[in-house]
């Protein structure tokens, strides 16, 4: 086998962030076993296996280009080369991520490599092939690097939470497609799960999520859910164009929520639930979160709410306006439009998001109580004292704050 021709859709560096100190080799189930033909008839391979990195979520020539009787690998060797070359330090830094930091070239790393991940894999090729009627391996590659950051735009614009397992037994497993979406409205056998689908970044209720360590996870949920989950799951956001400028604040990501066993191993459910074929995880009982979870009902895990950010954290309002030095500047909505785009101002959204905003904090706080499970520090953000049980991180932020 040449050099670059046995392709990791899923590298080996971020597999070793979901391994146990002083592990080699971690537990890989495959969900659909190849079948066997035995004296016995024909029985499924065996589903469990222990293996290093090295020899799981690749394949032989997955990235390679064929042309006639000449192959390259030159898109293994300098496209993704370079991402996985660059990525280990942005999710390493956005894994350990507290406030107040604003790491520009970890962000300008992350979003794309997540945007390549999605892409990438087995499900996420298929996928591509199938919206750009691609019947050309080759064809489909070229495409991947012309829309390698399809979703960046949409991600930028979402709500940032990075959540933490550290205080649960179960850690996160990760899959063959580790950039997962969940739509409680979109269950797996639903017309937006079948085969390699998944269901729409825009749509409303579509959260993303990016296991970053056993202990961290990236959530992003889009603003126009975060704000009104009153509304249809399957309407699309405002602003559905992809290829675009969007603007990030780093002091609006939430940090500091703390998951409890049942959270994560509803995590890990629809990790695995929207696996194409293959999860893996540091040790076997973490492979099958559906045998201690508290419920498989799609639309309930965590009463409806599992992935959604800490909403008192946020506000209406959200333009934003940039001046240039020497003169000239731009303006953005939440929703990236331009002033002179449909949508920039929407007065009857903005009453109806405000109006459901307030109610999903009230309900938020029924359920939750005072304390609040997540911090950050943009304008909306916690900083009094409020609470007779206040995290470390949250002082640590208030005592910054008060120095100002």
């Amino acid at each position: 086998m040449g050099e670059y021709t046995h392709n990791h859709y899923v590298p080996v560096w971020y597999q070793r962030r979901f391994m146990l100190p002083g592990q080699s080799k971690y537990f890989r189930l495959d969900l659909r076993p190849d079948m066997i033909t035995t004296p016995k008839g024909n029985v499924p391979r065996k589903s469990e296996h222990e293996w290093s990195p090295d020899s799981i979520f690749a394949q032989d020539d997955l990235y390679t280009t064929k042309w006639g009787t000449i192959t390259n690998t030159e898109i293994e060797k300098f496209f993704f080369g370079k991402l996985d070359n660059d990525a280990p330090a942005a999710v390493q830094y956005f894994s350990k991520f507290t406030h107040v930091s604003a790491n520009e070239k970890a962000f300008n790393t992350l979003l794309p490599y997540m945007s390549v991940q999605k892409l990438r894999t087995p499900k996420g090729l298929a996928d591509l092939a199938d919206r750009t009627r691609s019947r050309d391996a080759n064809m489909t590659l070229m495409v991947l690097q012309k829309v390698q950051n399809m979703f960046c735009a949409v991600w930028t614009e979402a709500v940032w939470q990075i959540a933490d397992a550290s205080n649960s037994p179960t850690k996160f497993i990760i899959s063959d497609h580790p950039v997962t979406v969940y739509n409680r409205a979109c269950p797996p056998l639903s017309k937006w799960c079948e085969g390699h689908n998944d269901p729409d970044v825009r749509l409303n209720a579509t959260h993303t999520f990016f296991p970053l360590s056993l202990d961290k996870v990236l959530i992003l949920t889009n603003l126009s859910w975060a704000r009104d989950p009153y509304q249809s799951e399957t309407r699309y956001r405002p602003n559905l164009e992809m290829f675009r400028t969007a603007i990030f604040n780093f002091l609006s990501v939430q940090v500091g929520r703390n998951l409890t066993e049942d959270e994560v191993l509803q995590i890990n459910s629809i990790t695995k639930r929207r696996a194409f074929r293959y999860v893996a995880a540091a040790k076997k009982e973490w492979l099958y979160p559906e045998r201690h979870c508290s419920t498989d009902n799609w639309r309930k895990f965590g009463d409806g709410w599992l992935l959604m950010p800490e909403p008192r954290l946020l506000y209406m309002g959200g333009e934003v306006i940039i001046g240039y030095r020497g003169g000239g500047g731009e303006t953005f909505s939440e929703y990236g439009q331009r002033p002179w785009e449909k949508g920039f101002k929407d007065e009857d959204r903005t009453r109806r998001e405000s109006k459901s905003l307030h109610r999903f904090k009230a309900e938020w706080a029924m359920k939750h109580g005072r304390k609040y499970t997540a911090v950050n520090q943009d304008f909306g953000g916690r900083l009094t004292e409020d609470s007779e049980d206040m995290t470390a991180e949250r002082k640590r932020i208030l005592e910054k704050y008060k120095k100002r």
